[in-house]
């Protein structure tokens, strides 16, 4: 088993170091598992170095696989990290943003995808867990079938949360339907303007169990304060403690049902998002509080994946890919203590920021590749993205991978056998720009605020930034105005690559 040291560096300088390259074999047409975290940072992950958490299932993969030190979503917030995953395409293109939990799709019925892509190279499809891409067109009506959706961009089976836990609807879709639904109790939501009779967490502060601290005082769901508001649905509504559970079983029946074609599953863990409410049997196992106890539930998640794929003979021709969409958040809507009792653990891994942040730590997140005997165990600094998946998973099966896409072909970096990978990359948090190249990070002069309500910061710097990232991964020395020739050459890179799409003053979007 690989020890790995708590330092960005000291990764880094451990993937530097040289491995047995192995041989690719030919494999008919692999099953492949995209399993995505929800706010999940580079340092809550025990094998990239915490001693403050254990998350052993993860790392058993990790000790295994290839595992990234220098890998990338393509945003500090899940909308737009999500859409870069599914499209291949950087999402700042098309002002991609976070979503409400009432929104239209936006990925274009139209828009190669990758479940696409799959489905075309004989693959069955399925997502299932946290969404928050958008349903329907508009104005959904929450008690028929919901189109168009996951279907309409490529997953033949689907059983999904609309957005994110602490929006509403609470409710599970499954394939365009809400799960246990009463039709003489339909669902109404409403993101601006309460329902007549319904409680709220302002005027009734008695009925909640878990305490908001900004912008999550709408309706109330199991006691729970959430964003919007909701009417009706009482049989659908999910209870948050059992999610997981749920969803652990809606992927052991996939698997089941899909043991003996190719398939291709995204699973979208929710944890360790706000609300967090963990089932009973993780409450206190952190040391940390519900966020804490909510990553030791993920790990389970995924433990619970892996021993069914080895259940069913399927382990061994499977590629498992396990990320996360962005970087951590300690208060994000709720007091839960995850701030006071976090302690000495590190959620970004030394990196500066987190979610909602320009600097690093809001999108360098963990990333490993696992392919029992078909990869050779490495940690690799590599510079990669989740939307690089796209692209390196058609080459891998050989498929018509579309013309036009910003993700690129990386396969021998996510099988370990080339541990180079990209030259540069954008990054990007809530409509503002940045370039990751080589060892450095570029940040344009933006400015606004230094934090948000979340307390995390937001890399408004108000002049250019220029950071080394292996020298320096917390950014905490600024060497543009030092070092102007090697700014204004990356800046003239910047320019180049977000042809056009930069814009130096952007309005701060809000946490809803």
């Amino acid at each position: 088993m690989k020890k790995i040291c708590y330092t960005v560096a000291g990764l880094l300088l451990l993937a530097c170091c040289s491995c047995q390259q192995q041989k690719r074999l030919p494999v008919e047409k692999p099953n492949v598992i995209v399993i995505l975290a929800d706010d999940l940072g580079f340092g809550d992950v025990s094998f990239y170095g915490s001693k403050t958490i254990n998350t052993p299932n993860i790392d058993s993969l990790a000790n295994n696989g290839v595992t990234f030190t220098n890998a990338y979503a393509s945003s500090s917030t899940s909308t737009p990290s999500r859409y870069a995953l599914m499209t291949g395409m950087y999402p700042w293109r098309d002002d991609i943003k976070i979503l409400p939990g009432d929104a239209p799709l936006v990925i274009s019925t139209e828009q190669p995808t990758l479940p696409k892509m799959m489905q075309q190279s004989g693959y069955v499809t399925g997502a299932i867990g946290k969404w928050h891409l958008g349903m329907g067109s508009g104005n959904v009506n929450w008690n028929d079938t919901i189109r168009p959706g996951a279907k309409e961009i490529g997953f033949d089976y689907s059983c999904l949360i609309a957005a994110t836990n602490d929006r509403v609807p609470t409710v599970f879709v499954e394939n365009g339907g809400v799960v246990n639904l009463d039709p003489d109790d339909p669902i109404f939501v409403d993101y601006e303007n309460n329902f007549e009779g319904e409680p709220s967490a302002i005027d009734n502060p008695e009925m909640i169990r878990m305490a908001w601290a900004h912008g999550h005082n709408n309706a109330i769901v199991n006691g729970i304060p959430r964003i919007g508001y909701m009417k009706g649905g009482q049989s659908a509504r999910w209870i948050d403690e059992d999610m997981a559970d749920y969803f652990v079983g809606q992927v052991k029946g996939f698997l089941q049902e899909n043991k003996d074609k190719p398939f291709f599953l995204y699973y979208g863990l929710h944890e360790p998002h706000v609300p967090r409410a963990p089932h009973k049997r993780f409450v206190g196992t952190s040391g940390m509080g519900p966020r804490g106890d909510a990553i030791i539930e993920a790990d389970w998640c995924v433990g619970q994946l892996v021993s069914e794929l080895r259940r069913l003979n399927l382990l061994d021709n499977t590629i498992i890919i396990f990320s996360s969409d962005n970087g951590p958040v300690l208060n994000d809507g709720y007091k839960d203590n995850a701030a006071e009792l976090v302690g000495d653990h590190k959620p970004a891994g030394g990196l500066r920021g987190g979610k909602y942040s320009l600097y690093d730590g809001g999108t360098h997140i963990p990333l490993l590749v696992y392919w029992k005997n078909r990869v050779t165990p490495v940690v690799s600094n590599a510079l990669v993205s989740q939307m690089d998946l796209f692209a390196s998973i058609g080459k891998l099966i050989d498929a018509n991978v579309p013309e036009g896409l910003d993700s690129k072909q990386l396969l021998s970096s996510f099988l370990g056998e080339d541990l180079n990978g990209r030259q540069d990359y954008i990054i990007e948090n809530q409509g503002k720009l940045a370039l990751r190249s080589g060892d450095y990070v570029f940040m344009p002069a933006y400015d606004g605020p230094k934090t948000n309500l979340t307390g995390n910061e937001l890399g408004n710097l108000g002049e250019n930034g220029l950071f080394n990232l292996t020298k320096d991964p917390s950014q905490l020395n600024n060497l543009a105005s030092d070092n102007k020739e090697l700014t204004d050459s990356l800046e003239k890179v910047f320019l180049d690559r977000t042809m056009g799409f930069y814009r130096p003053f952007v309005e701060e979007v809000t946490l809803k």
